[in-house]
Protein backbone atom coordinates (compact mmCIF):
# COMPACT_ATOMS: atom_id res chain seq x y z
CA UNK A 1 0.00 0.00 0.00
CA UNK A 2 1.51 3.73 -1.23
CA UNK A 3 1.81 6.18 1.69
CA UNK A 4 0.76 9.47 2.02
CA UNK A 5 3.37 12.24 2.74
CA UNK A 6 2.98 15.12 4.66
CA UNK A 7 5.49 18.29 4.64
CA UNK A 8 5.31 20.87 7.39
CA UNK A 9 8.81 22.60 6.80
CA UNK A 10 9.30 24.96 4.32
CA UNK A 11 11.95 24.11 1.64
CA UNK A 12 12.37 22.77 -1.50
CA UNK A 13 10.85 19.68 -3.42
CA UNK A 14 12.80 18.92 -6.66
CA UNK A 15 13.91 15.71 -8.48
CA UNK A 16 17.54 14.06 -8.04
CA UNK A 17 18.20 11.57 -9.96
CA UNK A 18 15.32 8.82 -9.89
CA UNK A 19 13.80 10.36 -6.37
CA UNK A 20 12.32 12.84 -4.71
CA UNK A 21 14.47 15.15 -2.31
CA UNK A 22 13.24 17.34 0.18
CA UNK A 23 15.53 20.29 1.03
CA UNK A 24 14.78 22.11 4.65
CA UNK A 25 16.80 23.78 7.11
CA UNK A 26 17.19 20.48 9.10
CA UNK A 27 18.88 18.74 5.19
CA UNK A 28 17.83 16.45 2.93
CA UNK A 29 15.61 13.83 2.70
CA UNK A 30 15.38 11.59 -0.03
CA UNK A 31 11.86 9.99 -0.44
CA UNK A 32 11.39 6.86 -2.99
CA UNK A 33 8.99 7.75 -5.17
CA UNK A 34 7.59 3.88 -5.36
CA UNK A 35 6.56 4.36 -1.79
CA UNK A 36 4.05 7.59 -2.56
CA UNK A 37 0.89 7.65 -3.37
CA UNK A 38 0.27 11.69 -2.53
CA UNK A 39 2.21 14.57 -1.13
CA UNK A 40 0.62 17.12 1.09
CA UNK A 41 2.69 20.60 1.66
CA UNK A 42 1.76 22.26 4.71
CA UNK A 43 4.66 24.42 4.38
CA UNK A 44 6.28 27.29 1.83
CA UNK A 45 7.54 25.11 -0.90
CA UNK A 46 9.66 25.98 -4.07
CA UNK A 47 9.17 23.69 -7.11
CA UNK A 48 9.87 23.88 -10.67
CA UNK A 49 8.32 22.18 -13.98
CA UNK A 50 10.98 19.30 -14.13
CA UNK A 51 9.50 18.05 -10.58
CA UNK A 52 5.58 18.42 -12.19
CA UNK A 53 7.38 16.43 -14.85
CA UNK A 54 8.36 13.48 -12.93
CA UNK A 55 4.91 13.75 -10.46
CA UNK A 56 2.83 13.13 -13.75
CA UNK A 57 4.87 10.42 -14.64
CA UNK A 58 4.41 8.83 -11.36
CA UNK A 59 0.87 9.86 -10.81
CA UNK A 60 1.54 11.59 -7.81
CA UNK A 61 -0.69 14.23 -6.24
CA UNK A 62 0.45 17.29 -4.81
CA UNK A 63 -2.11 18.42 -2.28
CA UNK A 64 -1.49 22.02 -1.20
CA UNK A 65 -2.80 23.85 2.75
CA UNK A 66 -1.71 27.74 3.59
CA UNK A 67 -0.57 28.57 6.56
CA UNK A 68 -3.32 27.91 8.50
CA UNK A 69 -3.91 24.49 7.80
CA UNK A 70 -6.27 25.37 5.31
CA UNK A 71 -6.97 23.33 2.12
CA UNK A 72 -6.38 25.47 -0.61
CA UNK A 73 -5.82 23.62 -4.14
CA UNK A 74 -3.83 20.60 -5.62
CA UNK A 75 -1.97 19.58 -8.28
CA UNK A 76 -3.39 16.78 -10.06
CA UNK A 77 -1.33 15.30 -12.74
CA UNK A 78 -2.62 14.37 -16.27
CA UNK A 79 -5.68 11.40 -15.53
CA UNK A 80 -3.84 8.61 -16.42
CA UNK A 81 -7.23 6.55 -16.82
CA UNK A 82 -8.98 8.72 -18.62
CA UNK A 83 -12.74 7.48 -19.98
CA UNK A 84 -14.57 9.38 -22.34
CA UNK A 85 -17.38 6.65 -21.64
CA UNK A 86 -17.22 7.28 -18.15
CA UNK A 87 -16.92 11.05 -18.30
CA UNK A 88 -20.23 10.95 -20.93
CA UNK A 89 -21.91 9.13 -18.22
CA UNK A 90 -21.02 11.23 -15.55
CA UNK A 91 -22.48 13.94 -17.52
CA UNK A 92 -25.75 12.20 -18.30
CA UNK A 93 -26.30 12.01 -14.59
CA UNK A 94 -25.64 15.23 -14.06
CA UNK A 95 -27.56 16.69 -16.19
CA UNK A 96 -30.78 14.58 -16.35
CA UNK A 97 -32.82 15.66 -12.86
CA UNK A 98 -33.99 12.70 -11.75
CA UNK A 99 -30.71 11.09 -12.30
CA UNK A 100 -28.89 13.60 -10.46
CA UNK A 101 -31.40 13.77 -7.57
CA UNK A 102 -30.92 10.06 -6.93
CA UNK A 103 -27.25 9.95 -6.44
CA UNK A 104 -27.69 13.29 -3.79
CA UNK A 105 -30.10 11.87 -2.35
CA UNK A 106 -27.81 8.30 -2.09
CA UNK A 107 -25.07 10.48 -0.73
CA UNK A 108 -27.06 11.90 1.91
CA UNK A 109 -28.52 9.07 2.84
CA UNK A 110 -25.56 7.63 3.79
CA UNK A 111 -24.39 10.28 5.48
CA UNK A 112 -27.35 10.29 7.72
CA UNK A 113 -26.89 6.94 8.30
CA UNK A 114 -23.34 6.73 9.33
CA UNK A 115 -24.05 9.67 11.62
CA UNK A 116 -26.92 7.56 13.41
CA UNK A 117 -23.81 4.67 13.87
CA UNK A 118 -21.88 7.09 15.19
CA UNK A 119 -24.77 8.11 18.05
CA UNK A 120 -25.81 4.45 18.49
CA UNK A 121 -22.25 3.68 19.42
CA UNK A 122 -21.91 5.93 21.91
CA UNK A 123 -26.18 5.49 22.98
CA UNK A 124 -24.44 1.69 23.72
CA UNK A 125 -21.87 3.86 26.10
CA UNK A 126 -24.71 5.67 28.04
CA UNK A 127 -24.42 8.62 26.46
CA UNK A 128 -27.91 10.99 26.24
CA UNK A 129 -28.20 11.18 22.49
CA UNK A 130 -31.02 9.83 22.51
CA UNK A 131 -33.04 12.89 21.56
CA UNK A 132 -30.75 13.13 19.12
CA UNK A 133 -31.37 10.15 17.39
CA UNK A 134 -35.09 10.42 17.16
CA UNK A 135 -34.73 14.02 15.46
CA UNK A 136 -31.69 12.21 13.02
CA UNK A 137 -34.15 9.49 12.43
CA UNK A 138 -37.46 11.86 11.72
CA UNK A 139 -35.51 14.17 9.20
CA UNK A 140 -33.97 10.79 7.48
CA UNK A 141 -37.08 9.45 6.57
CA UNK A 142 -38.30 12.78 4.77
CA UNK A 143 -35.33 12.41 2.55
CA UNK A 144 -37.53 10.05 -0.22
CA UNK A 145 -39.97 12.85 -0.47
CA UNK A 146 -37.35 15.27 -1.77
CA UNK A 147 -37.71 16.86 -5.11
CA UNK A 148 -34.95 19.06 -5.39
CA UNK A 149 -31.18 19.11 -3.96
CA UNK A 150 -32.18 22.32 -2.26
CA UNK A 151 -34.62 20.16 -0.01
CA UNK A 152 -31.69 17.76 -0.11
CA UNK A 153 -29.10 20.17 0.95
CA UNK A 154 -31.65 21.60 4.16
CA UNK A 155 -32.41 18.22 5.47
CA UNK A 156 -28.98 17.62 5.53
CA UNK A 157 -28.06 20.41 6.67
CA UNK A 158 -30.30 19.86 9.87
CA UNK A 159 -28.88 16.59 10.38
CA UNK A 160 -25.60 17.61 10.68
CA UNK A 161 -26.78 20.67 13.08
CA UNK A 162 -28.21 17.88 15.15
CA UNK A 163 -25.56 15.71 15.16
CA UNK A 164 -23.08 18.22 16.02
CA UNK A 165 -24.67 19.84 18.81
CA UNK A 166 -24.14 16.23 20.77
CA UNK A 167 -20.75 16.59 20.55
CA UNK A 168 -20.43 17.95 24.16
CA UNK A 169 -22.23 15.10 25.46
CA UNK A 170 -20.16 12.64 23.70
CA UNK A 171 -16.72 14.24 24.50
CA UNK A 172 -17.89 15.74 28.25
CA UNK A 173 -14.76 17.81 27.64
CA UNK A 174 -15.49 21.52 29.07
CA UNK A 175 -12.06 22.57 27.19
CA UNK A 176 -13.58 20.93 24.19
CA UNK A 177 -17.27 22.75 23.88
CA UNK A 178 -18.88 22.85 20.10
CA UNK A 179 -21.13 25.40 20.66
CA UNK A 180 -22.21 26.25 17.02
CA UNK A 181 -20.63 24.86 13.92
CA UNK A 182 -18.34 27.79 12.47
CA UNK A 183 -15.89 27.78 9.81
CA UNK A 184 -13.21 30.35 8.06
CA UNK A 185 -11.92 30.84 10.63
CA UNK A 186 -13.10 27.96 12.92
CA UNK A 187 -14.72 29.80 15.82
CA UNK A 188 -13.03 27.28 19.06
CA UNK A 189 -11.22 24.47 19.42
CA UNK A 190 -13.60 21.54 18.15
CA UNK A 191 -14.35 23.71 15.31
CA UNK A 192 -10.88 23.58 14.41
CA UNK A 193 -10.65 19.85 14.21
CA UNK A 194 -13.61 19.14 12.16
CA UNK A 195 -12.61 21.80 9.18
CA UNK A 196 -8.98 20.47 9.22
CA UNK A 197 -10.18 16.38 9.49
CA UNK A 198 -12.65 17.60 6.92
CA UNK A 199 -9.86 18.52 4.54
CA UNK A 200 -7.85 15.76 4.95
CA UNK A 201 -10.73 13.60 4.10
CA UNK A 202 -11.84 15.49 1.00
CA UNK A 203 -7.92 15.68 -0.18
CA UNK A 204 -7.92 11.80 0.40
CA UNK A 205 -11.06 11.05 -1.49
CA UNK A 206 -9.94 13.18 -4.32
CA UNK A 207 -6.74 11.09 -4.16
CA UNK A 208 -8.84 7.71 -4.50
CA UNK A 209 -10.36 9.20 -7.42
CA UNK A 210 -7.33 10.21 -9.33
CA UNK A 211 -7.12 5.82 -9.50
CA UNK A 212 -10.44 5.39 -10.94
CA UNK A 213 -12.46 6.51 -14.59
CA UNK A 214 -14.16 9.15 -12.43
CA UNK A 215 -13.94 12.71 -13.12
CA UNK A 216 -13.48 14.72 -9.58
CA UNK A 217 -15.28 18.22 -11.75
CA UNK A 218 -18.87 16.14 -11.83
CA UNK A 219 -20.41 16.01 -8.86
CA UNK A 220 -24.20 15.38 -7.97
CA UNK A 221 -25.46 16.56 -4.25
CA UNK A 222 -22.65 19.64 -4.35
CA UNK A 223 -22.68 21.27 -7.79
CA UNK A 224 -20.21 21.09 -10.19
CA UNK A 225 -18.60 24.52 -11.37
CA UNK A 226 -15.34 26.48 -12.68
CA UNK A 227 -14.07 26.62 -9.14
CA UNK A 228 -13.47 23.18 -7.39
CA UNK A 229 -13.74 19.34 -7.82
CA UNK A 230 -17.28 18.49 -6.56
CA UNK A 231 -17.17 14.53 -6.62
CA UNK A 232 -14.73 14.40 -3.60
CA UNK A 233 -16.95 16.56 -1.26
CA UNK A 234 -19.80 14.07 -2.52
CA UNK A 235 -18.57 11.14 -1.62
CA UNK A 236 -16.44 12.39 1.74
CA UNK A 237 -19.66 12.80 3.30
CA UNK A 238 -20.42 9.69 3.40
CA UNK A 239 -17.13 8.77 5.43
CA UNK A 240 -16.67 11.73 7.44
CA UNK A 241 -18.75 10.38 10.49
CA UNK A 242 -16.96 7.30 10.82
CA UNK A 243 -13.54 8.56 10.01
CA UNK A 244 -13.07 12.11 11.04
CA UNK A 245 -15.23 12.43 13.84
CA UNK A 246 -14.23 9.37 15.21
CA UNK A 247 -10.75 10.78 15.19
CA UNK A 248 -11.66 13.85 16.66
CA UNK A 249 -13.60 11.86 19.36
CA UNK A 250 -10.19 10.03 19.76
CA UNK A 251 -8.28 12.63 20.21
CA UNK A 252 -10.19 14.51 22.96
CA UNK A 253 -11.54 11.75 25.14
CA UNK A 254 -8.45 10.17 25.60
CA UNK A 255 -6.51 13.96 26.30
CA UNK A 256 -4.29 13.63 23.65
CA UNK A 257 -4.87 17.00 22.32
CA UNK A 258 -5.09 20.03 24.87
CA UNK A 259 -5.66 23.54 24.51
CA UNK A 260 -1.87 23.97 23.97
CA UNK A 261 -1.97 22.47 20.50
CA UNK A 262 -4.20 25.34 19.39
CA UNK A 263 -3.57 28.86 18.40
CA UNK A 264 -5.56 32.23 17.37
CA UNK A 265 -4.90 32.93 14.33
CA UNK A 266 -7.16 35.38 11.23
CA UNK A 267 -9.66 36.37 14.58
CA UNK A 268 -10.47 32.52 15.09
CA UNK A 269 -8.94 29.14 15.87
CA UNK A 270 -6.64 26.53 14.53
CA UNK A 271 -4.17 23.71 15.07
CA UNK A 272 -0.61 24.47 15.81
CA UNK A 273 2.19 22.16 14.20
CA UNK A 274 2.33 19.56 16.69
CA UNK A 275 -1.57 19.55 16.90
CA UNK A 276 -1.82 18.93 13.12
CA UNK A 277 1.29 16.29 13.38
CA UNK A 278 -0.74 14.82 16.17
CA UNK A 279 -4.46 14.98 14.46
CA UNK A 280 -2.88 13.76 10.74
CA UNK A 281 -1.33 10.83 12.58
CA UNK A 282 -4.71 9.31 14.13
CA UNK A 283 -6.06 10.22 11.11
CA UNK A 284 -3.37 8.03 8.86
CA UNK A 285 -3.65 5.53 11.68
CA UNK A 286 -7.79 5.11 11.18
CA UNK A 287 -7.41 5.33 7.23
CA UNK A 288 -4.92 1.73 7.32
CA UNK A 289 -7.48 0.14 10.15
CA UNK A 290 -9.43 -2.38 8.58
CA UNK A 291 -12.72 -4.15 9.09
CA UNK A 292 -14.18 -7.56 7.63
CA UNK A 293 -16.74 -6.23 4.42
CA UNK A 294 -19.87 -7.71 4.64
CA UNK A 295 -19.90 -8.42 0.68
CA UNK A 296 -16.61 -9.64 0.26
CA UNK A 297 -16.43 -11.27 3.39
CA UNK A 298 -12.65 -10.05 4.20
CA UNK A 299 -10.95 -7.56 5.77
CA UNK A 300 -10.14 -4.25 4.00
CA UNK A 301 -9.01 -1.07 5.21
CA UNK A 302 -11.06 2.04 5.48
CA UNK A 303 -8.44 3.59 2.43
CA UNK A 304 -9.68 0.77 0.44
CA UNK A 305 -13.44 1.39 1.33
CA UNK A 306 -13.34 4.48 -0.38
CA UNK A 307 -12.13 3.67 -3.51
CA UNK A 308 -14.63 0.98 -3.35
CA UNK A 309 -17.28 3.60 -3.16
CA UNK A 310 -16.00 4.66 -6.59
CA UNK A 311 -15.94 1.63 -8.20
CA UNK A 312 -19.84 1.36 -7.06
CA UNK A 313 -19.89 4.54 -8.32
CA UNK A 314 -18.77 3.75 -11.80
CA UNK A 315 -20.66 0.41 -12.42
CA UNK A 316 -24.00 2.54 -11.43
CA UNK A 317 -22.87 4.80 -14.52
CA UNK A 318 -22.81 1.70 -16.49
CA UNK A 319 -26.06 0.63 -15.57
CA UNK A 320 -24.54 -2.29 -14.22
CA UNK A 321 -25.50 -2.05 -10.61
CA UNK A 322 -27.40 0.87 -8.37
CA UNK A 323 -25.20 2.77 -6.09
CA UNK A 324 -25.95 1.69 -2.45
CA UNK A 325 -23.87 4.25 0.19
CA UNK A 326 -21.41 2.10 2.32
CA UNK A 327 -23.05 2.44 5.87
CA UNK A 328 -21.05 1.16 8.87
CA UNK A 329 -22.29 -1.72 11.08
CA UNK A 330 -20.51 -1.77 13.99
Amino acid sequence: MKKSIYVFKDGELKREANTLCLITEEGKRFIPVEDISEIHVFGEMDLNKRLLEFLTEKEIILHFYNHYGYYTGSYYPREHLNSGYMTVKQVEHYLNPVLRLELARAFVTGACKNIRQVLAYYQRRDKEVNDAIDRIDNLGASLEATHSIEQLMAIEGNIRDTYYASFDTILGNPDFPFVERSKRPPGNELNALISFGNSLMYTTTLSEIYRTHLDPRIGFLHSSNFRRFSLQLDVAEIFKPIIVDRVIFTLVSKRMLKKSNFEKRLNGIVLTASGRTMFIKEFEDKMMTTIKHRDLGRNVTYRRLVRMELYKLEKHFMGEKKYEPFVARW
